[in-house]
């Protein structure tokens, strides 16, 4: 089953590169939103901040604030109401640290696990019926590898083994296993999105000159990305889409960051790298056919709408 109605959304971290876009594409479908990050949010653009989105500074390794932070208003406003705080309908989990080596590893592992497992659980025990956590293109394991190492096979889907050597992806791994246990428990939906290489609408003018012109330099995003408004859709669709249980869905766009069709290019930069289907004359290789598929997504944003190959 699937609901158009405007859900109350708790959104972690939303002051990062991709909720700072993802919020904004959530307000536009009619949802309320409450940020819990440590900073503000901006706007999309980092002109001022955001005044339609209320920040409650949160620190998700704490159980108790993220228990307390459940079940709070949503803004100011909310003391008009007359009643107390109920938790939210929807808990979209994207707070995290980004990558490797912005903290030591412990910490990253320690932060990233921590605070997913205890968005999970809180939201499962307060009764949430949907929960949306960010996993991560790191998982199938070459982005953070030692190494310039290959792929297994493309497509890379959502059924793969996964068998990350960095502390980062495997701390993404983590959610997810904690994830799939609580949907098992408690009989809810967690979604766990495989986020591509984010791409800000600023980015295109700056990156993809080099994203397309060096595509060796694409080899740890499997030559894939996902513009952070189109993550704001999937993040849409997900919250519409009921009864799922445990899923995993590459949040990708549609189309490999080449001027080579896909498998022509393929047979060049990875040829010891085995098909295992027929792939689509364009199709990223970090594929999101299941998103597709599945809830319905349809890109609003490719590359070439912002970037002509040739173009500096």
């Amino acid at each position: 089953m699937s609901s158009q109605q405007g859900k109350r959304i708790v959104f972690t971290g939303g002051s990062g590169k991709a909720g700072r876009h993802v919020i904004p594409e959530l307000l536009k479908k009619g949802h309320k939103v409450l940020n819990l990050d440590l900073a503000p949010l901006p706007n999309p653009d980092g002109d001022g901040l955001n005044p339609d989105v209320f920040t409650l500074k949160t620190d998700l390794t704490k159980s108790g604030q993220v228990f307390n932070a459940l079940t709070t208003h949503f803004n100011f406003a909310g003391f008009d109401i007359g009643q107390v705080p109920q938790p939210p309908d929807v808990v979209i989990h994207f707070a995290a640290h980004a990558r490797n080596m912005l903290v030591p590893d412990n910490k990253t592992f320690e932060a990233n696990a921590v605070s997913t497992y205890n968005v999970i659980e809180a939201a499962s025990k307060l009764g949430v019926k949907k929960i949306i956590i960010a996993s991560s293109e790191t998982t199938y394991g070459v982005c953070f590898a030692e190494g310039d190492i290959e792929y297994d096979h493309f497509p890379l889907s959502e059924d793969d083994d996964m068998n990350p050597m960095d502390t980062y992806a495997i701390s993404k791994l983590c959610g997810e296993r904690v994830a799939r246990g609580f949907a098992r428990r408690f009989g809810n939906d967690i979604y766990a999105l495989r986020i591509g290489n984010v791409i800000e609408p600023h980015e295109y003018e700056h990156d993809f000159p080099k994203h397309v012109g060096q595509p060796e330099t694409r080899k740890r995003n499997a030559w894939s990305y996902i513009d952070a408004r189109d993550l704001g859709q999937i993040c849409d669709l997900c919250v519409q889409k009921d009864g799922l249980g445990f899923q995993v869905f590459n949040a990708t766009n549609d189309t490999i960051t080449t001027t080579e069709p896909t498998l022509e290019f393929l047979k060049k930069a990875a040829p010891g790298t085995k098909i295992t289907r027929e792939m689509g004359e364009w199709e990223a290789p970090l594929s999101n056919k299941k998103i597709r598929d599945v809830l319905g997504f349809k890109e609003e944003h490719d590359w070439r709408k912002y970037y002509t190959p040739g173009e500096k």
